[in-house]
């Protein structure tokens, strides 16, 4: 389609005047409206103003200016239908073959504080809306443009053969878009503003259905926040592997979340299920993934991996270097023996970046999905999250505070160290379901793993005694049989408990999970505090020489 007549009218001015004179360098005739107008004639661009084809003047301060036969006569006709030219002649309307419109900023203009109801009522576009919806209903024929982005391509276009019928439905298709969501912003606000009603519009795009769901019988679609900037799995690069799954995506999305909490220190997270198996801070990378992956070897195979860092060589190397090995176990006759492995089955590495003798290396394995995201900084951080269930949506905002206090309620108490490791310990928690128990490490100075996890119990002294502690001795055990130690194995695991911090993602309804840690050699506790009986539990730390600090802040993750 050739473009003989295009009319502008355009809120956001970007790029307005260089895409007019690249019309006009194609003799396309631009008719326009008020300071559209005026800031063209300004660059020497013809125009002919909108009211000299109407006839009519704009009025009532612009309200009224392209409601007229004229032009939505001009941008809705049907070129090959008869009656439609007929009527056109009758009433002198000469077609317009393109429609260049952006809207009245309604949406930032609410987003201020403070904003009168009368300001934002006067930013909700009526005739920038219709001119819109009509040149994308007669796409055949007209093509409409909303979005700045789009004006080279559309030039692009126009030098080759024209714009293509293709071309015009993908631009009527974010011209509904951009209708739709802009209603929704108006119904948003003034539901709030008139009724009291809180409304909640989403809009999700790029639809691409998956292989399948969180099981093989199930159907999935993947759908992209366009408005979210937060670095994110849904943005990620992916630089190699096969499409990720339902099931990856999860628990992608929940190893990232985990080590933006980490801070500048290289941190790796192990994820099985949302879960972090495995979670390290070391010096570096490969360091914080060997103590992460000797946190649960079992659980990491098959698990996916994120990182704070980019990816190097040493890091690549310890997954899928040709001579490395890890150390797992077995079980004979009841005891835990050490064995070595070769096998290190990772199935996603989330990172910043990819150096490219990591790249390299990893490229061993075809199937091995690696996302790069860049920066952990960039962007602004989501405020809410959602949760659908039948028959409604539940919406929060994110658990982005780890702590607001910490507050040693006991007689015995934390040094600076132990400060810090209870903080990695809670990070932990946070990112595990609950009722979450968390046993931690420093297994070098400033360096921590998380050594038992206990996470998804209906209660809190199962996720402790036999899944968190169970773990952790179980880890112990390995380590010892692993090395050279002068002491023996019994001594060895009490002495490395009494140094842990246990860490829970809630309050301590009674005592009883402190008694069961001090029977575990537990010696530092941190939890958010906040039961009726933390008296007990605090008496019951001083009667068993146990450090307890409370944080204020829950981390319940259902």
């Amino acid at each position: 389609m050739q473009v003989k007549r295009a009319l502008i009218s355009v809120s956001d001015k970007t790029g307005i005047v260089e895409f007019a004179r690249a019309l006009t360098g194609h003799n396309v005739e631009i008719i326009s409206t008020g300071g559209t107008a005026k800031l063209l004639s300004e660059h020497n661009i013809p125009v002919t103003p909108v009211d000299e084809i109407t006839d009519v003047p704009e009025m009532m301060n612009g309200r009224v200016k392209t409601l007229h036969p004229r032009i939505h006569g001009a941008i809705l006709g049907l070129r090959d239908n008869p009656d439609h030219v007929s009527d056109a002649r009758a009433q002198n309307i000469e077609w317009i073959d393109m429609v260049v419109v952006n809207l009245y900023p309604f949406e930032q203009t609410v987003a201020r504080q403070g904003i009168a109801i009368e300001e934002a009522v006067e930013q909700i576009d009526i005739g920038g809306p219709s001119m819109l919806r009509s040149a994308a209903k007669n796409y055949r024929y007209v093509a409409i443009v909303t979005d700045p982005a789009d004006y080279q391509d559309i030039i692009t276009e126009i030098d080759g053969d024209g714009l293509s019928l293709a071309f015009r439905q993908r631009l009527a298709v974010k011209a509904f878009r951009r209708t739709a969501n802009y209603d929704a912003a108006i119904d948003t606000y003034l539901s709030t503003v008139f009724t009291d009603e809180p409304v909640r519009h989403l809009c999700f795009t790029r639809g691409r259905s998956l292989r399948y769901g969180e099981n093989g019988h199930q159907s999935a679609i993947f759908y992209k926040d366009e408005q979210s900037q937060e670095p994110s799995v849904a943005t990620a690069e992916i630089l190699q592997g096969k499409a990720l799954s339902y099931n990856n995506y999860v628990d992608a999305d929940a190893a990232l979340d985990v080590v933006k909490d980490l801070g500048d220190d290289p941190g790796v997270a192990v994820i099985k299920h949302t879960n972090p198996c495995g979670l390290a801070t070391a010096g570096t990378i490969r360091e914080a993934l060997e103590a992460a992956w000797a946190g649960d070897p079992v659980s990491a195979f098959g698990s996916v991996i994120a990182t704070n860092k980019p990816v190097d060589a040493p890091f690549a190397s310890f997954l899928k270097g040709r001579d490395e090995i890890h150390i797992g176990y077995v079980i004979e006759n009841g005891k835990l023996l050490p064995r070595e492995m070769v096998s290190k089955f990772v199935e996603v590495i989330v990172a910043p970046d990819f150096t490219p003798e990591a790249l390299q290396i990893l490229a061993r394995a075809k199937t091995l999905r690696l996302l790069k995201v860049g920066s952990l900084q960039a962007g602004s951080v989501e405020p809410v999250t959602y949760k659908k269930i039948v028959g409604g949506l539940l919406e929060m905002d994110r658990d982005q505070t780890m702590q607001k206090d910490f507050i040693v309620a006991t007689e015995q108490g934390f040094d600076e160290d132990q400060k810090h490791l209870a903080y990695f310990a809670m990070t932990a928690a946070k990112h595990s379901k609950s009722n979450a128990i968390i046993l931690a490490r420093a297994f070098a100075p400033g360096c921590y793993q998380v050594m038992g996890m206990g996470a998804g119990q209906p209660n809190r002294i199962d996720s402790m005694r036999k899944l968190a502690v169970t773990k952790a001795v179980e880890n112990l055990e390995i380590e010892y049989n692993a090395g050279k130690f002068n002491i023996p194995m019994a001594q060895y695991v009490r002495e490395s408990m009494a140094a842990m911090v246990l860490a829970s993602d809630a309050f301590f309804p009674f005592d009883d999970t402190v008694r069961a840690a001090a029977e575990a050699g537990i010696k530092y506790i941190v939890q958010p505090g906040g039961s009726k009986r933390d008296d007990d539990s605090i008496a019951a730390c001083n009667e068993l020489n146990v450090a307890m600090a409370m944080t204020g802040l829950r981390h319940f993750k259902h």
